[in-house]
C-alpha cells in the first residue's frame, strides 16, 4: 500500500486555480523531486497535503503506517539550547531512561522485584530497538552536518538568526524517525559542505520523500522520480532531473509532430470537402459530409500542446575598454574588531574571466566582494580595480532596493536620464513586471520578484565587471537558465560567489576556494575541482600535503589549457557574431545611399556615408580581432 495517495486535487484561491486533476502515490523508498516555477503552487500542495489547507476536489488517502515529517513556520524553543531543541524530538527515548533509572533506584533500594525485573527487561529491548544506544551520537552528528560548531551546539535558539533556525528545523526533521517527508527548499541557508552532507544523508534515507528545489545539481544526486507542476497540471518521470527534462524535451516533439500532423490531415480533409462541394452532385455532398465528420472528430481530439512558461529574457552588454588585469588583491585581510575573517589573500582576474569563489559560511566570500565593489576597506593588504574598469554589485541582501519604490520606480530613478520610459517599461516586462504588476512596491515583492527587479537594474549598467553574490537564491530553474544564458554570452568578466554547483559546472573559468588563510586555485567546473581535490589529496608528495605531485600538476596544466581553449573558442565565435552584425548593418547603409531617397537629399547621404565610414572601420577591427583569435586558438589546439 503506499505510504501516500493523491487523486485528482484541485486547489483555487479565489478566481484562480492553482492546480487540477492531481493525481499520483508516494511508494516505500520513492525519493520524488517537485519543481516548478515560484508561484505554480508547490508549497500549497504541500500545505494541504498536511492538513494545513482544504481543497477543492478530489482525495488524499495516506497508507495505515504513514508518518509525514514537516517542518513548522517557525522555531517555538525557548531558553533551550540547540542540541537540547534538537534532542527533544527523541521525547519518547527520554522518557524510557528515566523510567529505566526510576526502576533501577527502586530496585537498587528495595531489592529484587519480579515485576520491576520484567518491566525493566522490556523497557530497555524498546529503548535499544529504537535507537536508544545511539540517539545522542546522531543528533550531534546531525548538527555538526548540517555547519554548526561545537560551540554552537551550547547557544540558546533564541540568539540564533532565522537561517540557522531553520537548519536547527531540518535537522530535527532529519531525526524524527517519519517515513514520508516533506522538504521545501532544504538546501535554502546552507553551504556547499552542508549541502553535500545532507545529499550523503538522503541518498542513503530508507524513507520516502519530497522535496521541493530549485537546485538541479542537488536534484540529480538525490532523486529517482520527478513531478513537474506545471500549467495547473502535473507531469511525473522516473528518474533524477536531468533524466526527466531530456523525457519531457522528446514528449513535447513528439506532441508536436502529433499536433501538426492532425492539422495538416485536417487541412487536407476540408480541401477534399471544398472540392466536393464545388463539383455540386448530389454524391459530391454526401461525401462532403462524410469528409467533414471526419475532420470534426478529429478536432474534438485536437490538442495544442503545451507553452513554455514565461521566463525572463535578458542579456548583459559590457562598455568597451578596460585592461587586461581587471582585479588585483594581494596580501588583503579583513578583521571585525578582534575577530579576524581572512589574511593574506591574493588574487588577480583577467579581462573575460568568469571566476567563482567557494568557501565555508563565514569564511568571507560576501566580505571579499564588498571590498570589491569599494563597500568596505580591508584591514590591510591591497584591493584595486584595472583601468576603466566600472563593476556592478549584485549583493545578496538586496539591500539597495528601496522598499517604499514601486518596481517601476525603482528602475526609473535610476536610469531616467538615459533610457527612456516606455523601453524601462519594456524591459521590465522582458523580466515578467508586466500591467498593474510595475506599480507593486519593492516591500511586498516576493524574494525571486526582488531578484528580478536587481537583475535588471544590473543588466541596465553595461558595466564590464559583474560582482555577483549568490545570484540564483529566489530564482526558479526556468530563471537560473535565462541568467545563466545571459552569463554565459556575457563579453566581460565575473566573479561569483556561490553556492549553486550547477551554474559553476556549466560557467566557471576558474573556482577560488577561500579559507580564512587565504585562496586555492582550481581550473574548470565544479566537477572538476572535485577531482582535482581527492587527486591532490591521494597524489601528494610529502607528508603536510603542499606539494602536488608530478600528476596532480599534469592535471592542473591540462585544465588550464582547456580553459584557454575554451576562452579562445569563445573570443572567436563573438568576433565572427561581430563582424556579421556589422556587415549587415553596413550593407543596409549601403543600401539606403544607392536608394534614390538619399540621393537627392546631400545631408541625409553625408550623415549615412559617415555611418558608413565608421562601421568599415569597426569592421576592419573586427577582422583584427578574429584573426588574432583564431591564431591563438590554433596555437592552443595545433590545429
Amino acid at each position: 500500500m503506499p505510504l501516500l495517495a493523491v487523486n485528482n486535487l484541485k486547489k483555487s484561491f479565489v478566481t484562480r486555480v492553482l492546480f487540477d486533476g492531481l493525481s499520483f502515490e508516494i511508494e516505500p523508498g520513492d525519493h520524488v523531486g517537485l519543481i516548478g516555477v515560484n508561484g505554480c503552487g508547490k508549497s500549497t500542495l504541500f500545505s494541504v497535503i498536511e492538513g494545513r489547507e482544504a481543497y477543492d476536489e478530489g482525495m488524499i488517502a495516506f497508507g495505515h503506517d504513514t508518518r509525514i515529517g514537516t517542518m513548522a513556520q517557525t522555531v517555538m524553543a525557548k531558553d533551550a539550547t540547540l542540541y537540547d531543541y534538537v534532542e527533544s524530538v527523541f521525547s519518547e527515548l527520554i522518557d524510557m531512561e528515566k523510567e529505566l533509572d526510576g526502576i533501577n533506584d527502586e530496585l537498587l533500594k528495595n531489592g529484587p522485584d519480579d515485576k520491576l525485573i520484567d518491566r525493566q527487561h522490556r523497557l530497555r529491548e524498546r529503548y535499544e530497538d529504537a535507537g536508544g544506544m545511539t540517539f545522542r551520537a546522531r543528533t550531534r552528528s546531525t548538527l555538526l552536518g548540517l555547519g554548526f560548531s561545537e560551540d554552537e551546539l551550547l547557544k540558546d535558539v533564541s540568539l540564533f538568526s532565522g537561517g540557522q533556525r531553520n537548519k536547527a528545523q531540518l535537522a530535527k526533521l532529519l531525526l524524527s524517525g517519519a517515513n514520508l517527508l516533506l522538504l521545501d527548499e532544504p538546501t535554502n541557508h546552507l553551504d556547499i559542505k552542508a549541502i553535500e552532507w545532507l545529499e550523503d544523508f538522503l541518498s542513503a534515507y530508507r524513507g520516502a520523500f519530497i522535496v521541493i528545489s530549485h537546485d538541479r545539481y542537488f536534484l540529480d544526486r538525490v532523486t529517482n522520480k520527478i513531478m513537474e507542476l506545471k500549467d495547473k497540471k502535473l507531469f511525473k518521470s522516473k528518474g533524477n532531473y536531468s533524466r526527466h527534462m531530456e523525457l519531457r524535451s522528446t514528449a513535447r516533439e513528439l506532441e508536436m509532430r502529433r499536433y501538426l500532423r492532425a492539422k495538416k490531415e485536417i487541412k487536407r480533409i476540408e480541401g477534399m470537402v471544398e472540392q466536393q462541394r464545388r463539383w455540386g452532385q448530389e454524391h459530391n455532398f454526401i461525401t462532403a459530409a462524410h469528409k467533414q465528420k471526419a475532420a470534426d472528430r478529429i478536432k474534438e481530439t485536437l490538442v495544442e500542446p503545451e507553452k513554455d512558461s514565461a521566463a525572463i529574457k535578458f542579456s548583459f552588454h559590457a562598455k568597451e575598454g578596460g585592461g587586461n588585469d581587471v582585479v588585483i588583491a594581494k596580501g588583503l585581510a579583513k578583521s571585525f574588531g578582534a575577530k579576524k575573517v581572512f589574511s593574506g589573500l591574493d588574487m588577480l582576474v583577467k579581462k573575460g574571466e568568469k571566476v567563482f569563489v567557494l568557501g565555508d559560511n563565514g569564511c568571507g566570500k560576501s566580505t571579499l566582494l564588498n571590498i570589491i565593489a569599494g563597500v568596505m576597506r580591508p584591514t590591510s593588504g591591497l584591493c584595486c580595480l584595472g583601468a576603466h574598469i566600472e563593476a556592478a554589485y549584485y549583493e545578496q541582501t538586496m539591500a539597495s532596493l528601496n522598499p517604499d519604490n514601486t518596481v517601476l520606480d525603482e528602475v526609473w530613478d535610476k536610469y531616467f536620464n538615459t533610457i527612456s520610459h516606455r523601453d524601462i517599461r519594456n524591459a521590465l516586462a522582458a523580466f515578467l513586471f508586466r500591467g498593474d504588476e510595475v506599480e507593486k512596491k519593492i516591500s511586498l515583492l516576493s524574494g525571486g520578484e526582488k531578484a528580478r527587479v536587481q537583475l535588471l537594474k544590473l543588466m541596465l549598467t553595461r558595466a564590464n565587471l559583474l560582482l555577483l553574490d549568490e545570484p540564483t537564491n529566489h530564482l526558479d530553474i526556468a530563471s537560473r537558465e535565462a541568467l545563466e544564458n545571459a552569463l554565459d554570452e556575457y563579453d566581460g568578466t565575473v566573479i561569483v560567489v556561490t553556492h549553486d554547483r550547477y551554474l559553476v559546472n556549466r560557467l566557471a573559468d576558474r573556482i577560488l576556494h577561500m579559507t580564512p588563510d587565504g585562496m586555492r586555485e582550481y581550473i574548470g567546473g565544479y566537477d572538476d575541482y572535485l577531482e582535482a581535490v581527492k587527486e591532490s589529496r591521494a597524489e601528494t608528495s610529502n607528508a603536510d600535503g603542499k606539494k602536488l605531485s608530478a600528476n596532480a600538476m599534469e592535471y592542473k596544466e591540462k585544465k588550464q589549457l582547456q580553459s584557454e581553449i575554451t576562452k579562445a573558442r569563445t573570443a572567436v565565435s563573438r568576433a565572427e557574431k561581430s563582424i556579421a552584425d556589422t556587415e549587415a548593418e553596413l550593407g543596409n547603409v549601403n543600401e539606403k545611399l544607392s536608394s534614390n531617397e538619399y540621393a537627392s537629399d546631400y545631408v541625409k547621404a553625408g550623415e549615412l556615408s559617415k555611418k558608413a565610414d565608421e562601421l568599415q572601420s569597426r569592421l576592419e577591427k573586427l577582422y583584427e580581432e578574429w584573426e588574432n583569435a583564431a591564431q591563438r586558438l590554433s596555437e592552443l589546439t595545433g590545429a
